[in-house]
């Protein structure tokens, strides 16, 4: 959960211009039927069919919504003072893993009531890479025990006060399997491909100094203990047909405040991979990554000390960012030290009741483009759903965290997250590349990628206060928008 509260503002009453499309010499605009996926588009003739255009806008006259016809994707020309967008598919950077929410468990309990038809259909228009109106989630993070969108703080080796059980006879999966294992199941139906990271919020209290779920720290004489803890989780995940990608240490090891929660100085954090987590992931022959840190921007030196310690160094695949402080740019420097090492992101909220505008404006400019630009391989927003009221939480948990979907019963709503996601995870599918956009002046920012089928996909957003025409130029061809203020687009082709 966040770390802070932003206060929020009022909805601005914003005008909205029609979308503009100036065909570039030589082509004629063509006609798209239907709003479902590309088609591959590895050929050059593909290509010439035009660009097709997804917008957004502030004022929810277009949600994610397909645009009548194609952008023509001609020759060179035309106003030599419009600003442009290069996209240059010969300057490569990261994989990505995908973009998705965060499962929590408070999530799967709304979803797992829900009915079977609408359940269905719900989870195939979020999840199923092929649905026609669908956004193709690709990443999913849950929670190792209790997050604190759960109805109660759990472990799963829970004992009374006083006793401990180091050998972990009594470990079970018992409380995921209520509500969680069987969402996860349906998802995993809908696409096996999808990834999934795990990350704890607190170890069982008997491991900790203060006994108690919120705050303390983890007791050394139980870091072996808790690293087959992880192994325990992973195989019996593992058992139940769920395969995690990926674990982060420690949820936000530097906010004890949460409930549950743990606090973990980078030194303990790095020991304990070091000593107990690294090894035995190693004996128990697990693939899965370990990522560092899993906190706020504002901390580089937290994974670049992890990824310091000679000893823990090699355990650790990369290091995971939120950002309810300091600034994406961060992202980059922990790439530069250690450029082998992978980054991720792997959660952020949008406060109840949601500001629309100003949410898309923010979280596309800082986690859509902003993450990617510096290397980040994932994005997830925080929370994939809630009920009206926000709940569930945990006593202590958050009370604001608005879902990327409010359900109630069978009754969806979508909320600002759902489309901030779409805008990315529909079309830049796992195994796509990030490749070099430049120019024009501020206003506009974008982020470009090749995908696995060979098609081009683009974000623009037009963070100005007015209307921006620009052109998009790419292997010699070019082609003409205009953007709304404050919309958001993506291009493909």
């Amino acid at each position: 959960m966040p770390t802070h509260f932003s206060s929020f503002l009022r909805r601005p009453r914003l005008l909205v211009l029609p979308l503009l499309f100036v065909l570039a010499p030589g082509l004629g605009q063509a006609r798209h039927g239907g709003a479902g996926p590309p088609p591959a588009a590895g050929a050059r003739g593909a290509r010439l069919r035009g660009v097709r255009v997804w917008l957004t806008t502030p004022d929810k006259a277009a949600l994610f919504q397909l645009q009548p016809g194609t952008l023509g994707l001609g020759a060179p020309g035309g106003d030599g003072h419009q600003p442009e967008i290069v996209v240059d598919d010969a300057q490569r950077y990261q994989t990505m893993d995908g973009f998705g929410y965060c499962l929590t468990g408070g999530s799967a309990a709304l979803l797992h009531r829900m009915s079977a038809p609408a359940r269905a259909a719900l989870l195939r228009e979020l999840f199923s890479p092929g649905a026609p109106n669908g956004i193709g989630v690709s990443y999913l993070r849950v929670s190792i025990g209790a997050s604190d969108l759960d109805p109660q703080v759990f472990s799963y080796d829970d004992l009374p006060a006083g006793q401990t059980d180091p050998a972990l006879a009594r470990f079970s999966l018992a409380p995921d399997r209520a509500d969680l294992l069987p969402v996860l199941k349906e998802i995993l139906a809908l696409n096996p491909a999808l990834k999934i990271l795990g990350s704890p919020w607190s170890p069982p209290t008997w491991m900790k100094t203060n006994g108690d779920a919120k705050g303390g720290s983890l007791k050394p004489e139980f870091y072996d203990a808790y690293a087959r803890y992880f192994v325990k989780y992973l195989q019996g995940m593992a058992g139940e047909g769920v395969v995690l990608d990926a674990v982060t240490v420690q949820n936000e090891p530097l906010h004890p405040g949460n409930n549950p929660s743990l606090l973990m100085p980078a030194a303990e954090q790095a020991a304990f991979v070091r000593q107990s987590l690294g090894p035995a992931f190693a004996r128990a022959g697990l693939k899965t990554k370990i990522i560092c840190y899993d906190h706020n921007a504002d901390r580089p030196d937290y994974p670049l000390a992890v990824l310091g310690d000679a000893g823990a160094r090699p355990f650790v695949d990369g290091s995971a960012f939120h950002l309810y402080a300091g600034d994406i740019g961060a992202l980059s420097r922990v790439h530069e030290a250690f450029p082998d090492k992978n980054i991720y992101f792997t959660e952020q909220w949008v406060g109840a009741p949601g500001d629309f505008a100003k949410e898309l404006a923010w979280h596309v400019k800082n986690l859509i483009i902003g993450a990617p630009r510096n290397w980040a391989r994932t994005v997830l927003e925080w929370n994939l759903a809630a009920d009206p009221q926000q709940n569930p939480h945990t006593p202590g948990g958050c009370t604001q965290c608005l879902g990327a979907l409010t359900l109630d019963g069978d009754r969806v709503r979508r909320e600002p997250a759902y489309y901030i996601i779409a805008h990315a995870s529909k079309f830049v599918r796992p195994g796509s590349v990030r490749i070099a956009s430049s120019g024009p002046p501020a206003g506009l920012g974008h982020v470009a990628y090749r995908t696995p089928a060979g098609q081009h996909v683009l974000l623009v957003q037009n963070a100005a206060a007015q209307a921006q025409t620009f052109r998009i130029r790419c292997q010699g061809r070019q082609a003409s928008s205009t953007l709304p203020a404050g919309a958001v687009a993506t291009y493909v082709w």
